[in-house]
């Protein structure tokens, strides 16, 4: 079974898992057309006089979502190919939520990583005064580029476009084997995409402009034929973007919500 219809029998197999990820583009792209994004722009959370836990409780909410919209789509091969395989087990259902809970566990700890360093870095910026708004956005581009061309990058690439063998090498019974095999699956997805994802830090995770294009290359680096092609074009406009915003602060407040 190659990815692609393997992810065409995860359309069909998971239709739960289907209308969560239309849900969460849904909310979305709502939330851009009705203007409740500012209610899950992680930019804005600090300064709208909410307390800190509640900051980062409506931070995760909203990363959740942006989980299901951007990430869930290019995990779905490995997970047709895992309900087939978990059929014959006493508990399927339980193995496949241990999958799922083991993949969101990892992405949502990388978010809180993320977050916590980009409030940093704000930090850092706003009463240091030692970073240059035009010089933390051209990096961050700059950075994501460069990650399209390294063995790393490629490595765990390998890993998410070959859904069987990762199978056949991880898989384990039971809703512990399920929880282990989702969160080494997602060690690898945040391993290929972590500096993409950066970028939408960087935008604000609710910016849609960006989050679409994203999710779209980040989907096809891992499905696509020519994924590998495609990334490498990825890198080049990311580093040419990233030097532009460098040498042109103007580009800047069309590209990057002021924090």
């Amino acid at each position: 079974m190659t990815s692609m219809v393997a992810e065409r029998f995860a359309w069909r197999s998971a239709p739960g898992l289907t209308l969560l990820i239309a849900v969460a583009w849904g909310l979305a792209i709502g939330s851009e057309l009705t203007g409740g994004v500012r209610w899950v722009h992680h930019h804005q959370l600090t300064v709208d006089g909410l307390a800190v836990w509640a900051s980062l409780v409506l931070f995760l909410v909203a990363w959740q979502v942006h989980i299901a919209a951007m990430m869930l789509p290019s995990t779905l091969p490995l997970i047709g190919l895992f309900h087939q395989a978990s059929a014959g087990q006493r508990h399927p259902g339980l193995a496949r939520l241990g999958f799922l809970g083991g993949y969101l566990v990892v992405w949502t700890a990388f978010g809180i990583v993320a977050v916590v360093g980009d409030a940093l870095l704000d930090r850092a910026a706003v009463h240091g005064g030692m970073l240059r708004p035009e010089w933390m956005a051209g990096a961050v581009l700059l950075l994501a580029g460069a990650f399209q061309f390294s063995s790393l990058k490629k490595r765990c690439l390998d890993k998410c476009r070959q859904p069987r063998a990762f199978l056949l090498n991880h898989y384990r019974r039971g809703m512990l084997g399920g929880l282990a095999l989702g969160a080494r699956h997602g060690a690898f997805c945040v391993g290929c995409c972590w500096a993409l994802m950066q970028v939408m830090f960087l935008v604000g995770i609710a910016n849609l402009a960006w989050m679409a294009p994203l999710a779209a290359l980040m989907l096809y680096e891992k499905v696509g034929h020519h994924g590998e092609r495609i990334a490498r074009i990825a890198g080049v406009a990311l580093i040419l973007l990233g030097g532009v915003v460098m040498v042109g602060p103007a580009w800047l407040p069309s590209l990057v919500p002021t924090h």
